[in-house]
C-alpha cells in the first residue's frame, strides 16, 4: 500500500465474536457510522475474497452521504480483510487477540481531497463506536 493512515481500538472480547459482529450486515448497520447524526441504512456485504461490499453511510437528515463500497482482495477469518475501494484505494484490517482482548487496527491510503487528520478522525470514530457497540453485545 502507498502511505497509509490508522486507526485502533481494543475490544473486550475473542477475535470470533468480534469479527462476526464485525462483518454480519445486520451489525455493521448499526456500528458503521461517525457521528451521532450520521447512520448505515444500507449493507451489502459479501465477506470472502473475490466478494463485494457497499455501505451506505449518511446524516439522518440525508443534507450529506457516501456509499462506502468496493470488493475484497483477501479474507482470512478471524485475521485479515484486505480490500479495494471502487475509487482504487486500498485498505487492511488486522484482528489480533491477546489475553481475551481483541485488537483491530485498520490500515488505509486517504483520499487525496480530504485533509488527512480529518480522515483519521473519521475513521477513528467510526471505530470507537465499534468498540461500544461490540463490548455492549460481547458477554464473555
Amino acid at each position: 500500500m502507498k502511505d497509509t493512515l490508522e486507526a485502533k481500538v481494543k475490544v473486550k472480547g475473542s477475535k470470533e465474536k468480534v469479527w462476526e459482529l464485525w462483518t454480519k450486515e445486520e451489525f455493521v448497520k448499526i456500528w458503521n457510522v461517525p457521528f451521532q447524526d450520521w447512520h448505515c441504512p444500507k449493507v451489502i456485504n459479501d465477506m470472502r475474497t473475490g466478494g463485494t461490499f457497499d455501505f451506505r453511510m449518511e446524516k439522518k437528515d440525508g443534507s450529506e452521504g457516501f456509499n462506502y463500497k468496493g470488493s475484497y482482495t483477501l479474507v482470512i477469518p478471524f485475521d485479515r480483510i484486505e480490500l479495494l475501494q471502487v475509487n482504487g484505494r486500498k485498505s487492511t484490517v488486522h484482528f489480533t487477540e491477546q489475553d481475551g482482548d481483541t485488537t483491530v487496527i485498520e490500515q488505509f491510503e486517504p483520499e487525496e481531497n480530504t485533509e488527512l487528520r480529518l480522515q483519521q478522525e473519521f475513521c477513528q470514530s467510526v471505530l470507537d463506536k465499534f468498540k461500544a457497540f461490540a463490548e455492549g453485545n460481547l458477554k464473555g
